[in-house]
């Protein structure tokens, strides 16, 4: 079915969440877990789509999250779930709520844990440490470098000898890494050896290691077997529980982003459609990472007849989607509808320029469409002041 006679109706622009697909990368994680005994988290920095955590939860072992809020929303939303929690640096003032809702607190750093560690500890919490094995897969995307030189996120092993005391080391239950982003199970096969040639001597102390996010495991091609010799090589070597927490493997290909062209521009030979919907505010990733989104019915630019150039109605010069291949030229109020929109687009959206966010929708199994939630003037307002 197209997407004009599916979402036709729809207001755009209009985020779509596909049930199917959440429930399909949830049996994939769950197989995964269940073959190796692994416990696999939702990273909710990626996904935070509550009224769609039923779906996913039959298949997960809990949350993981970089904050207070996040970790309230695991507890309140995937009930009888482990909460898991991490943050570059607490606040004081959170705390102790903190407390009451994550049951795993991990520490950036040793003046952290020798802060915080005492009262997580008291209130019975499992503590760990994030470590930086200082050992870099990243090629296109330094952004998103936790391995970068000058660092802010991990305990290197020069930090770890020159600021943990015995004491320290002893209220550890767990390590946590996390080097990864969209990568394969290659990386982390040779991120491993590079923790293990740092780490290897405190990791038979160790409850549990968390492989961290970044892990592509429901896309297709993803190296499962890698993967799965991996966790079960590291429980099987230091005798510990392994912990991953990807984000993307969650809701991969889940979602979708409908949108009408508002105008059609020729500058220098090329067509350029305005959008009501914009990369800026819809879709950061795409400006951030840079990162092109898939397109139904459309190619490669110079692939087909037709190159459009997509762009958004906001004032940013760069608020530019990509270039794209289309059978024939585009008119306005033609509908398109990006792919994949489903991670790390609602998490991050914004309203620069005013514009408004977009709905959210949810398409069911039974291919019927609900609205979850429609956002208008105040949602704007209200951000930004009484």
């Amino acid at each position: 079915m197209s997407p004009e006679n599916l979402f036709g109706k729809l207001p755009t622009p209009c985020y779509i969440l596909d049930e199917s697909m959440l429930q399909q990368n949830g049996e994939i994680l769950a197989g995964v877990a269940k073959r190796t005994g692994c416990r696999i988290l939702l990273a909710q920095k990626a996904f935070s789509n509550y009224d769609l955590y039923p779906v996913l939860w039959p298949y997960l072992d809990g949350t993981e999250a970089s904050g207070l809020y996040e970790a309230r929303l695991g507890a309140e939303e995937m009930p009888g779930k482990e909460v898991h929690v991490f943050c570059a640096a607490y606040r004081e003032e959170e705390f102790d709520e903190l407390l009451r809702y994550a049951g795993h607190i991990v520490f950036n750093s040793p003046r952290q844990l020798e802060r915080y560690g005492p009262p997580a500890r008291k209130a019975g919490k499992s503590i760990g440490l994030r470590i930086n094995p200082e050992f870099s897969t990243q090629k296109d995307h330094a952004i998103y470098d936790p391995c970068a030189p000058g660092s802010r996120l991990g305990t290197t092993r020069t930090q770890w000898d020159t600021g943990m005391s015995r004491e320290m080391v002893a209220m550890l239950d767990g390590l946590h890494f996390h080097t990864l982003c969209e990568q394969d199970s290659d990386a982390l096969e040779i991120t491993l050896k590079a923790v293990e040639e740092g780490f290897g001597d405190v990791l038979p102390r160790m409850k549990w290691l968390n492989f961290g996010g970044g892990h592509h495991i429901t896309r297709p091609g993803y190296h499962i077997p890698r993967l799965e010799r991996c966790i079960c090589q590291a429980q099987e070597k230091w005798n510990l529980q392994v912990y991953l927490e990807p984000g993307e493997a969650c809701a991969l290909n889940a979602g979708y982003l409908a949108t009408r062209v508002l105008d059609v521009l020729q500058h220098d030979g090329m067509q350029i459609a305005i959008l009501d919907t914009s990369a800026a505010c819809h879709m950061p990733d795409v400006l951030e990472m840079p990162y092109r989104p898939p397109l139904y019915g459309a190619k490669e630019a110079g692939d087909l007849p037709c190159t459009v150039r997509l762009g958004g109605p906001t004032c940013l010069a760069g608020d530019v989607i990509g270039d794209y291949g289309f059978s024939a030229p585009l008119r306005e109020g033609d509908l398109l509808l990006f792919g994949d929109m489903a991670i790390y687009t609602m998490c991050k959206n914004n309203t620069f320029n005013g514009m408004a966010l977009p709905g959210i929708f949810v398409l069911h199994k039974d291919r019927t469409l609900q609205s979850l939630r429609q956002f208008a003037y105040k949602d704007f307002r209200q951000r930004l002041g009484q």
